[in-house]
């Protein structure tokens, strides 16, 4: 079971909501000890207000007090059990807290500024061409410096006046536009790497960009024109496919058999009728030609035009060619760019996909450095970078060099890092795209201060942010009291059939029936004879719980089915079968296959014979019990003070 599904059977939900309900004020007292341990009143408060906007049965602040007393003795129980200090239980409570703590370890106001600028370029267009460069680290005219410079080269002849359509066709190394002259077409937010989007952006139109690195290599943008983003449409076509080897006996023909399907569209010819008999495309005619929403940038350039230049629901295109045929399009319907709001949960998934992901987390290290007074010693920094140029910093023998050395190489509010402590890191964080020894030693020291702040950020979460520390507390507890719960009371309950025999027998009036209800078989069978057979080896069958699974196979196969079987406790109006044969219904089910019907079992009028027949509703009842047992011995157990005094000053919710 997930953690959300076991927090729903708690007392105290837990809400995936980072918002506190109380502010960390000095005025915090005591509220209850327990074996003289303190809880205050702001974690009261807080489970408190949370439970009060939750609570569909309105519960006095007495009663809540006594909840948040039964919900701390059972996390103390489940504490002296050991369930604290079990693998699963720190497993799982790490994975939350890690999930918890992920938005406090980035700058929010970045983020939000990120998220808002990508919202914008997600409602514009660019027309963007561009021409690759590849970098080969292994030819030295290759290289990432080399290819710079032959880059920069480049801009500096097309914004002296040479055409950027020439210097696509003999330099660009992409050979999906190379042929192109560089054309890659309207491109929006998300839809390219980071860092050419940014150049695109950046870049004013009828400007090239200088050159910008990726995964790729080097580019050089062009913005040929920028529009707003159309939004999307939905669309039905129809398609007469023509290969690209096509004679032109077959090109004319096709040609004439589109005018002629569009023709007596125009006469009134239903589209959807003309999309299943005529169209080429096999999946989308079965839905009379419906296509998925689409928007510019993620289909044929033809497509695109012929469809975003249609105005209103209904209206129908003239046929056009396209390199895989020609097309008749209807428009559907339309849409614009959804609402930030709509959009947000997913523009942050996809920014934590890109380098965007980086920049909020830099910033955030920026400035904690200087709120726990980041130094770095010089003099013991320049020490290993004369190492690195002997030995490549990923190589065993400069982490030997360096594993045992005490010196301090920087300090975070007032703890020092060692490189000794460098030396770990790089043991367990070799991974590096830089060639140069020097470049790479800089940029995993780099990546060991980053990782050293924000992993002390993170120990101090709890004690920097109030609502943070709160909620890791209720999901900490939650998985205690979910344990415990399930071990004390819910697993128990389950498997204590002697336990549920006898509480149902003292309780049996209470699952009394109004109606009468018929426990049995209901059975539908291929003819009389075959019906014989069964009812016969039902009899003998009689008291094996696998009555149903052996009838089934016994005289079914997979090319023939005689015979379906149902077990189940029927009311009137809940099976066809019983209703005919047991409640007398007038209305016989009729079943070609499996005519023959009869039902087996026996009518129960007033109520159930044994737990089993209402097995779920007893088991819950007899949780109850088991609960309320469980909780009276805890108080019992443990040393309980409530401070009332403290209590008064609480203001009760509505």
């Amino acid at each position: 079971m997930t953690m959300n599904g076991k927090i729903l059977l708690l007392s105290f939900a837990v809400s995936m909501i980072f918002k506190s309900g109380f502010a960390d004020v000095t005025d915090n007292p005591v509220i209850m000890t327990i074996d003289g341990q303190d809880f205050k009143k702001s974690e009261f408060e807080y489970i408190y207000n949370k439970n009060i906007q939750q609570q569909i049965e309105k519960k006095s602040l007495d009663e809540y007090v006594e909840m948040f007393r039964d919900y701390k003795l059972k996390v103390i129980e489940a504490e002296a059990c050991g369930i604290d200090t079990t693998e699963a239980f720190i497993k799982e409570f790490n994975e939350y807290r890690n999930q918890l703590a992920a938005p406090y370890l980035k700058d929010a106001a970045v983020e939000d500024s990120l998220v808002n600028e990508a919202y914008d370029r997600l409602k514009t267009d660019v027309e963007v061409a561009h021409i690759l460069l590849v970098i080969d680290n292994k030819m030295p005219d290759k290289s990432e410096d080399a290819v710079y410079e032959k880059a920069k080269r480049i801009v500096d002849e097309i914004r002296s006046g040479k055409s950027f359509e020439e210097l696509a066709a003999k330099y660009s190394e992409d050979q999906s536009t190379a042929k192109n002259n560089g054309y890659i077409g309207f491109i929006r937010g998300f839809m390219t790497v980071f860092p050419f989007e940014d150049a695109a952006y950046n870049t004013a139109t009828g400007e090239v960009s200088d050159p910008v690195l990726s995964q790729f290599g080097y580019h050089i943008v062009k913005v040929i024109s920028r529009r707003p983003n159309p939004g999307e449409i939905r669309t039905a076509h129809i398609i007469l496919k023509v290969p690209s080897n096509a004679t032109e006996a077959v090109k004319q023909s096709k040609r004439d058999t589109i005018y002629s399907i569009y023709e007596r569209l125009k006469n009134g010819a239903e589209f959807a009728a003309m999309a299943e008999k005529y169209s080429e495309d096999q999946e989308s005619r079965q839905r009379g030609g419906i296509m998925p929403w689409l928007s510019a940038g993620r289909i044929i350039k033809e497509y695109e035009d012929a469809a975003f230049a249609l105005k209103e629901p209904g209206d129908i295109s003239e046929p056009f060619l396209s390199p895989y045929g020609w097309h008749i399009v209807k428009l559907l319907d339309k849409r614009g760019v959804k609402p930030l709001d709509e959009l947000r949960k997913n523009i942050l998934r996809r920014i934590s996909r890109d380098e965007r992901a980086d920049i909020a987390q830099k910033t955030l290290i920026e400035r904690l450095k200087d709120e726990y007074g980041f130094s770095a010693d010089g003099s013991k920094m320049e020490k290993i970078e004369m190492l690195a140029a002997s030995f490549r910093p990923d190589d065993p023998r400069f982490i030997e060099q360096i594993a045992g050395s005490n010196d301090v190489i920087f300090s975070i509010a007032g703890k020092s890092y060692t490189a000794s402590d460098f030396a770990n890191y790089l043991s367990k964080h070799r991974k590096s795209a830089a060639t140069d020894n020097v470049e790479m030693l800089m940029e995993r020291m780099e990546a060991f201060i980053d990782y050293a702040i924000l992993s002390y950020e993170d120990s101090r979460l709890e004690e920097k942010y109030p609502e943070f520390r709160n909620l890791i507390n209720e999901y900490h507890d939650g998985i205690l009291l979910f344990d415990i719960s399930n071990r004390m009371v819910w697993s128990e309950a389950s498997k204590d059939v002697k336990g549920l025999e006898k509480y149902f027998k003292k309780h049996k009036r209470d699952y009394a029936w109004e109606s009468p209800k018929f426990k049995g078989y209901a059975v539908e069978c291929i003819n009389d004879s075959i019906a014989g057979l069964v009812s016969k080896r039902m009899k003998a069958l009689a008291n094996d719980d696998s009555l149903v699974y052996k009838i089934y196979n016994e005289f079914n196969s997979k090319n023939l089915k005689q015979v379906s079987i149902k077990k189940g406790l029927f009311a009137y109006g809940e099976n066809d079968i019983i209703d005919y044969c047991i409640f007398e219904s007038d209305k016989k089910p009729v079943n070609e296959s499996l005519p023959v019907v009869f039902a087996k079992g026996k009518l129960l009028k007033k109520g159930p014979e044994c737990y089993t027949d209402v097995r779920g509703r007893v088991i819950s009842d007899y949780q109850g019990v088991l609960e309320k047992e469980w909780v009276k011995e805890l108080n019992k157990k443990h040393d309980v003070v409530i401070y009332d005094d403290v209590v008064a000053t609480i203001k009760e919710q509505e």
